[in-house]
């Protein structure tokens, strides 16, 4: 299978991820302003997922631009990063709907830890398929942004079982660690630009 194949399928199920979550906004039957209040929280779970998400097709594409072959070991560490990012829409309305109590709260961290584990084994399963002098491995380096993400993941957790706010704030927080832009994969194509074939 080509990478561009695999690339197409999961945007394909991210575009789909995405618009579940927005299915889930329930047009309010007020028709003033005060109706969307009680919405406030729906909408907050909703956007931080829709980042959330944003960040992972970004930081997908920007990995597999530095690829140049798909193992079968490699399509089952896609379907399986895919497979917990499909958890996102329920998790997020959950959480929404619940106005952020402790349970909805940690389980929502508990979707993106296994999302971001997802990810590393991804990653981890290119590199072999790539070696210790490709391309990639210069380009991933030593993951920090990837491993801090997870710890604070595994903080928030039972965190939320007794503050679930600062839950909440933590997954912010990987939020805009993440926003901040990486640019290790596109400083390494440009230094290999055959690379990127």
């Amino acid at each position: 299978m080509t990478k561009g194949r695999l690339e197409a399928f999961s945007d394909g199920v991210i575009a789909i991820i995405i618009t579940i979550m927005v299915l889930e906004l329930k047009v309010p039957h007020e028709h003033g302003l005060e109706g969307l209040r009680p919405m406030a929280p729906t909408f907050a779970s909703y956007a931080l997922s829709f980042v959330f998400v944003g960040i992972y097709w970004n930081n997908h594409h920007h990995l597999f631009q530095a690829v140049r072959k798909v193992t079968g070991a490699v399509l089952w560490a896609n379907l399986g990063l895919l497979f917990f990012l499909s958890l996102v829409p329920f998790g997020t309305a959950w959480m929404g709907e619940s106005h952020f109590e402790s349970g909805p709260v940690a389980f929502y961290g508990v979707i993106f830890l296994l999302a971001g584990v997802g990810y590393t084994m991804l990653a981890q399963v290119l590199l072999a398929a790539h070696g210790e002098d490709s391309a990639l491995r210069q380009a991933l380096g030593n993951d920090l942004k990837g491993k801090l993400s997870l710890a604070l993941y595994l903080a928030a957790v039972p965190l939320a079982f007794y503050v679930p706010l600062a839950s909440c704030a933590i997954y912010v927080t990987v939020a805009i660690i993440w926003l901040v832009p990486d640019r290790r994969i596109e400083r390494t194509l440009a230094g290999n630009p055959h690379h990127a074939e």
